[in-house]
C-alpha cells in the first residue's frame, strides 16, 4: 500500500499549477489546465475586458490577421508547458498587448507561481498568486 502511494505522489505534484491564478499586475485571472502531458493557461477574467463602447476587447495585435477578431477573454496565453523535475518548461507565453510570444517556464515557490518569459538572453519573471 505505501509503495503504491510513492508511485502516485510524483504524478500528483505535476498538477500543482492547475487552477486559477491572479496575474501579478491584478489585471487578469488565468486558469491553468492540463491536456494530456502538457499544461496551458487561458484568460478567464480581465479587469478591463471591454472597450469604451461595451464591446469585448479583441486580440488586435496578433501577428496572424485571422485571429485579430478573437476576444482576449478565453485566449490561451500559456501553451505547451511540460513537467520536468519540479519545474514546467518548454512552453510559450503570449502577450496580447504586443502580439509577441516568448519561451517560458514555470516554478512554484512558496505557493506562488513564478512564470519566466525569455527572449534571447533576456528574461522577465511574473509572480502569480492562487485565486481563492
Amino acid at each position: 500500500m505505501a509503495l503504491g502511494m510513492l508511485f502516485t505522489l510524483p504524478g500528483f505534484s505535476q498538477d500543482q499549477i492547475v487552477g486559477k491564478w491572479n496575474a501579478s499586475d491584478g489585471e487578469a485571472v488565468v486558469e491553468m489546465y492540463k491536456v494530456k502531458d502538457a499544461y496551458y493557461g487561458k484568460i478567464i477574467w480581465m479587469k478591463d475586458g471591454v472597450n469604451a463602447d461595451g464591446t469585448p476587447k479583441v486580440d488586435k495585435h496578433n501577428p496572424d490577421e485571422s485571429k485579430r477578431t478573437k476576444t482576449i477573454k478565453g485566449l490561451n496565453i500559456v501553451t505547451g508547458l511540460k513537467y520536468n523535475n519540479g519545474e514546467w518548461t518548454d512552453g510559450k507565453v503570449y502577450d496580447p498587448h504586443s502580439g509577441r510570444s516568448y519561451k517560458c517556464s514555470v516554478k512554484l515557490e512558496g505557493g506562488k507561481l513564478k512564470l519566466k518569459g525569455k527572449w534571447g538572453p533576456f528574461s522577465k519573471t511574473q509572480t502569480w498568486t492562487r485565486k481563492k
